[in-house]
């Protein structure tokens, strides 16, 4: 007999249907039957990918003698952190108050007012890795309301103003100036881990904000930068946490050297890793990290998207009730595949008979490419090739196996995080039929969330099956303005421009904190016992951080300065606490490298298929160019065109380029090489 999450569009909330458990999804009825019955609400928060949120639910959700404790003594609900990330916010943040630590399955008590007194994570059916059963956790809880629930609530109550006296700012406002932005910069190159790559021990996560930062300051003249963003790009993507054979990236790796990933793959962090690949090959010219950037794309494209554009949100880390078991491999299975190729690919990868993970073998690149080319003397352009032929075949052998399950739902925020990597990834491969695909692949995306999340105009969280949530957040619109304006720049389609205008109106109008700032939630959100406002990157940047990113891009291209001034207050009040801990505000920082400057506002007129205004163009998309806007329009641009390109006129009616910086304009020019000279000078 199935409850009522059958019901239910998420597909985290349908794995858990079929439970005996008599779970509820966080609606009115589930919250006014707690307070008719005066029963203690369990809240279980995880998501479709997470491996011990399937643990959990295997071993204690499906149990009947636990279901019917529970049944009994609590209304159960059930909650997807992807679709509802307020309330993930803020009864994780219980947690961790609560707990010292936090992560997926979360699961929290709270009274019927909604106040959290009790919490943890996963824990296990019967007593072990030093922890209590589950089910004793819940007799206890049980008890403890029965016998005296004012001393529960006054708890709840105490952990909650906790809560609400908590925040993630600095306790001064501060001007977020280049001296700081230094100091956050040697403080990040400070914390680096230069032995094996990337900041912190196992588990290791890959940080793509804090690299895209030291990119951006490289720019600035920090060669040290660039060398900690490119070793940790090189250790990320040699195997393990980078899936050699398929493409993309899993969640983090469970050692400290990046051999053995939690092989579930999630869309933004192959979003933002792509990203920041593509970028390191501007840089740098490595022809690597431009493969890493191909490949993961390539892999949305063939398994991440839905027949309408839209990118799914993961996919899981087991497969046949096993972890991994999609991935790995025995010796015996390569060599067979492989065949004269074997000898080649075992030294490049280095494995043996034994594996290196559980008996199999996570492939993990051991020597390079100049390397290989010396012991099977060949020349180095025919490593890559040999290689690349080699992930093909056995892409081809895994195909045939039992695949992962897929999280199919769309979400609004994850989506522009990946329309941004697309649009780059089209200008930066412009011309070639990589360029052209990543460009389709975009446009479609964009007007699938414009049209089938936006239903009626108004925007949404999350899609599946043609049906949307009612909810939405302050990431997803300025994530999705961030992916429109990246869009713009690479097909100067007004549409996609004043769309992102649109959504910083309506972001401004619904999630304004007059204090500065944004709140997660929009003005009429629905019953929480606080309104969440979190300024910390986490995986996916902040959503004050995106806001942030979106008012201070939009006020280059129009004449708002009120929306640059809103931006600035923002950055104010995390200027102190970025610079101390710089990994957990790392896209602040890219903010505050923006806000310092200087930034070059380009505006093309003409037209756009002449010879001369696509060698100016040229110029603007041969590097990587971070604190660069570019707009264009043909002559004289229309009234939805940006500000930036209005009341001007053309040099001997040819192609004109015009350059701003910091209030004032250049002369403008005709040429691609007086171009190269403003930017670059």
């Amino acid at each position: 007999m199935p409850n009522r999450l059958v019901h239910e569009n998420s597909p985290y909330l349908l794995q858990h249907a079929a439970n005996p458990v008599d779970w509820h999804p966080w609606d009115t009825e589930a919250l006014e039957k707690a307070k008719s019955e005066n029963k203690p609400i369990f809240l279980s928060i995880g998501y479709a990918a997470c491996h011990w949120c399937h643990v959990m639910a295997h071993e204690s959700f499906e149990d009947p003698d636990i279901a019917h404790f529970m049944n009994e003594h609590f209304i159960n609900i059930k909650v997807d952190r992807e679709e509802r990330p307020d309330i993930d916010t803020i009864y994780m943040n219980a947690t961790v108050a609560m707990t010292g630590s936090g992560g997926w399955p979360t699961s929290v008590f709270l009274s019927p007012a909604l106040k959290p007194f009790y919490a943890g994570t996963y824990f296990p059916p019967t007593r072990r890795y030093n922890l209590p059963s589950f089910l004793e956790i819940l007799q206890a809880v049980a008890s403890a309301w029965q016998d005296d629930p004012d001393k529960v609530i006054a708890s709840g109550q105490k952990i909650l103003e906790h809560l609400q006296g908590q925040t993630s700012v600095s306790e001064y406002e501060v001007p977020f100036e280049e001296n700081l932005v230094h100091n956050a910069t040697q403080n990040l190159l400070t914390s680096y881990d230069w032995g094996y790559g990337g900041w912190g021990s196992a588990p290791k996560f890959p940080q793509p904000m804090s690299i895209e930062f030291l990119m951006r300051r490289h720019l600035a003249g920090n060669e040290k930068a660039l060398s900690a963003a490119t070793h940790a790009l090189l250790a990320m993507s040699r195997g393990g946490m980078y899936d050699v054979v398929g493409g993309g990236f899993s969640r983090y790796s469970t050692d400290h050297f990046w051999r053995v990933p939690h092989f579930e793959k999630m869309l933004y962090d192959n979003a933002q890793l792509a990203r920041a690949y593509l970028h390191a090959w501007q840089i740098s010219g490595n022809a690597e990290f431009r493969r890493v950037a191909m490949e993961t794309l390539d892999f949305i494209e063939r398994e991440m998207t839905n027949a309408d554009g839209g990118f799914y949100s993961s996919q899981d880390a087991d497969s046949e009730g096993e972890e991994g078991k999609f991935y790995v491999w025995t010796s015996m299975e390569i060599k067979s595949a492989l065949g004269n190729d074997f000898e080649l690919f075992q030294e490049a990868y280095g494995f043996t008979d034994q594996g290196n993970w559980e008996g199999k073998i996570v492939l993990q690149r051991s020597l390079d490419n100049a390397t290989l080319a010396t012991r099977f003397s060949l020349e180095p352009e025919e490593i890559p090739k040999r290689l690349a032929k080699c992930h093909s075949v056995l892409r081809g052998i895994r195909s045939e196996r039992v695949r992962p399950g897929t999280n199919d739902k769309v979400l609004t925020s994850w989506n522009g995080l990946m329309l941004a990597a697309l649009a780059e990834a089209a200008r930066a491969f412009e011309g070639s039929d990589d360029g052209k695909k990543y460009l389709d692949l975009a446009k479609r995306n964009a007007q699938f969330l414009l049209t089938c999340l936006r239903p009626k105009g108004d925007l949404r969280r999350s899609w599946r099956n043609g049906k949307t949530t009612s909810q939405v957040f302050l990431e997803d619109y300025a994530a999705l303005g961030l992916g429109l304006l990246e869009l713009y720049q690479t097909e100067f389609n007004s549409i996609w421009f004043t769309s992102a205008i649109e959504l910083a109106e309506e972001m401004i109008a619904r999630f304004q904190d007059i204090s500065g700032g944004f709140f997660d939630t929009p003005i009429n959100a629905g019953a929480l016992p606080m309104r969440p406002q979190n300024f910390q990157d986490n995986a996916t940047p902040s959503g004050n951080a995106q806001a942030c990113e979106l008012l201070l891009k939009l006020s280059a291209y129009t004449e708002r300065g009120q929306w640059r001034e809103l931006a600035e207050k923002s950055l104010m009040k995390v200027s102190a606490v970025a610079v101390r801990h710089p990994t957990v505000y790392s896209r602040w920082l890219s903010n505050a490298d923006f806000s310092v400057g200087p930034v070059r506002q380009v505006a093309l007129l003409g037209d756009i298929h002449s010879r001369g205004l696509q060698n100016m163009l040229q110029v603007v998309r041969s590097a990587f160019r971070p604190n660069t806007i570019t707009a264009y329009a043909p002559y004289p641009p229309e009234k939805e065109a940006p500000d930036l390109l209005q009341h001007r006129d053309l040099v001997a009616e040819g192609p004109t380029a015009f350059v701003c910086e910091q209030f004032v304009c250049n002369l403008p020019v005709t040429q691609a090489s007086e171009l190269r000279r403003q930017l670059d000078k």
